[in-house]
């Protein structure tokens, strides 16, 4: 076999190559902080480790929360079938001081046939999240914790997303019992679903020292919601609680935005939420089929779409049009329908989020109207 050395970030990935199989061993050291248990920081760091080497192999990183269970047991060795990671091995695993150090040997087989792949990235906008005991945040005085926790899932999903591109954070009410104002508000941003939440638990648990400094652990609980842009409903909720060693005197001030505060345990945990949440997301919605929409027609041959180059549209792109309508039910409620046309287009030309399609059926472009939306057709 033949051995290959990588750097990547602070981690050492070994790829090992057979001519045979084409498969790929990735060993990987991931960490975590030790705040309850020992055997939770071991699980943690596992999935450290685990997001680094399937990101790098190019493997569903959505299909990792599928292993969690699994991983809760403490062995040495783990084999799976059915899944890109085959088999993971635990070659060291360290304790220094508070922090856990697991290295893995891991298997992995990425799939070229996930429902994922060759998908255009959904855009999602993130919502502010709510306190819901404003005065749990009295200690710190962490009142804009909500605030730059969104922010910091905003930028997940731009940077670690392999589905997903996040179009900002917004100021408005996120309200699931105005779902007109959600459609509003996700039109005004061209996001095709939008993020919600409200941290519902931020208290804490102090264990008194007499020879030293108190030890304070602080809880982090969040309700998260997803909406769809088009429909203004609610399609996905989630719960999150971890807690972790508040670092801070009680008395203190703390800014949430400080790079101190992200890099001490409590932040870290907060980062490590936000990473599940965009894992979580991966999973439930990545294979949701991404609708370009028509925007504007310009002749007979031409119209514009809604998707850009940062989405991952490319021009020689085909598509296929399926036309919009509503109608009013038996029943007084309003309904949308969508029906299947004879129509593909080419794309010609791409914008950073919009792009040009040519019509390749000019004889039918008079029935296209403004909302049609479209499937890439996969090859």
């Amino acid at each position: 076999m033949k051995k290959r050395f990588l750097t990547y970030l602070p981690l050492l990935i070994v790829l090992l190559f057979s001519n045979i199989t084409q498969a790929a061993w990735y060993e990987v050291t991931g960490t975590a902080t030790i705040v309850a248990s020992a055997n939770k920081a071991r699980i943690h760091a596992l999935e450290d480790a685990l997001y680094q080497a399937m990101k790098y192999a190019g493997a569903d990183i959505g299909s990792l929360s599928g292993l969690m269970p699994f991983l809760e047991e403490d062995r040495e060795e783990y084999q799976f079938t059915n899944h890109e990671v085959r088999y993971v091995r635990v070659v060291e695993k360290v304790i220094s001081g508070n922090k856990m150090r697991v290295t893995v040997r891991a298997d992995i087989y990425p799939s070229a046939t996930g429902c994922q792949v060759g998908q255009y990235k959904k855009t999602f906008l993130v919502g502010n999240i709510d306190l819901a005991h404003p005065r749990q945040a009295v200690m710190g005085q962490v009142y804009k914790i909500g605030d730059d926790f969104s922010h910091v899932v905003n930028r997940q999903l731009d940077a670690e997303s392999v589905s997903f591109l996040s179009v900002g954070t917004t100021d408005y009410k996120i309200d699931k019992n105005q779902p007109e104002m959600l459609k509003m508000i996700a039109e005004d941003n061209n996001a095709q679903y939008i993020i919600g939440g409200t941290i519902t638990d931020l208290s804490a648990t102090i264990v008194q020292k007499t020879l030293s400094d108190d030890i304070i652990n602080r809880q982090f609980a969040l309700e998260m919601q997803v909406y769809d842009g088009k429909t203004g409903h609610e399609i996905y909720n989630k719960s999150y609680r971890e807690i972790a060693n508040w670092p801070f005197p009680k008395t203190s001030q703390v800014d949430t935005r400080s790079a101190r505060f992200w890099e001490s345990s409590y932040g870290e945990m907060l980062l490590r939420v936000s990473r599940k949440i965009m894992l979580d997301l991966e999973a439930e919605l990545s294979c949701k089929i991404t609708l370009p929409q028509v925007i504007a027609k310009h002749n007979k041959r031409l119209v514009t779409i809604d998707l850009g180059r940062i989405h991952g549209v490319r021009v020689g792109d085909k598509l296929h049009l399926w036309h919009t309508g509503s109608f009013i039910d038996q029943y007084g409620l309003p309904r949308n329908k969508v029906s299947q046309s004879a129509i593909t287009l080419t794309v010609t030309r791409t914008y950073d989020q919009e792009s040009e399609a040519s019509i390749d059926q000019p004889e039918l472009a008079q029935s296209i109207q403004i909302g049609d939306v479209m499937h890439k057709e996969m090859p």
